[in-house]
């Protein structure tokens, strides 16, 4: 809706005017900088703004400088993000929507968590916060490191997704933020099922991490199913020392040929 038809409408205060003419301009989700180039402000004004709108009751705070709507329609009740995927530029940028949430959005897995694993640039000193009713999980990786995503529109809000080869990469470097090794296993084998899957970007990416510990848990994995040709490009980049299969697990079985500990009740059938 235009700033002058809103004008027109003599039951809206000038102040609600000039928010929803912000809300339409800006999105989901509201920073200074959008007050300044919608409203056209002074940043000062701005800031001021949008801090009296807050305690107004028509926005709520979710980070310094980083405002969402309150419903123009409903302004006493209590507002919760349908989409809280809006957040994650604002709060944590740059950043990426990754790990067991990437492999839910790309079908990998039927599972559903009750969080959101963000890769967030920015240092991290809680890895749970609760934001605006939703629970993001928060795993620092360095900026030159986020690759392999696509954007995403969530609303008026766009929003980077590691795609479908980088979602199973970052869980193979770390299976915490997959769900657990088993629940990586599995979205790896429903990864092996796409006709849309590229080999070749598995094995890029991996190189481009620089974990070796990738390769040694894709091969090993990889070795399970009889993708020899993944397989065969593990073995090529194999390096020294041994890793665990999972960390968080206990694992007394050394499988030599890719230099993992695994969990006992995964030795069935295993080479050794």
């Amino acid at each position: 809706m235009e700033l002058q038809q809103l004008n027109s409408i003599p039951s809206i205060p000038e102040g609600r005017q000039q928010l929803a003419h912000l809300v339409a301009g800006a999105g989901d989700v509201i920073q200074i900088d959008d007050a300044v180039r919608v409203l056209g402000l002074d940043r000062t004004v701005a800031a001021k703004t949008l801090a009296r709108w807050t305690n107004q009751g028509w926005l709520r705070r979710v980070r310094r400088g980083v405002y969402v709507p309150v419903s123009l329609d409903s302004l006493s009740s209590q507002h919760v993000l349908d989409d809280p995927w809006v957040l994650v530029p604002g709060l944590f940028g740059p950043a990426y929507v990754g790990g067991r949430t990437a492999a839910e959005y790309w079908d990998l897995t039927e599972q559903l968590f009750n969080d959101i694993v963000v890769m967030t640039a920015q240092s991290v000193r809680s890895k749970s916060q609760q934001r605006h009713g939703a629970t993001f999980t928060l795993k620092h990786i360095q900026e030159r490191k986020i690759f392999g995503c696509k954007p995403v529109w969530r609303g008026r809000t766009k929003v980077m997704v590691s795609d479908l080869e980088r979602s199973i990469i970052d869980t193979l470097d770390d299976p915490a933020i997959g769900g657990g090794i088993q629940q990586v296993s599995d979205c790896f084998g429903e990864y092996l099922k796409r006709k849309d899957r590229k080999d070749h970007l598995l094995i890029s990416y991996g190189e481009r991490l620089g974990n070796g510990a990738v390769f040694k848990r894709l091969g090993f994995l990889a070795e399970q199913r009889g993708e020899e040709a993944l397989v065969q490009a593990c073995l090529e980049r194999l390096t020294k020392g041994a890793i665990k299969l999972d960390p968080a697990q206990d694992c007394p079985k050394l499988v030599t040929r890719w230099r993992i500990w695994i969990p006992a009740r995964w030795k069935a059938g295993m080479q050794t």
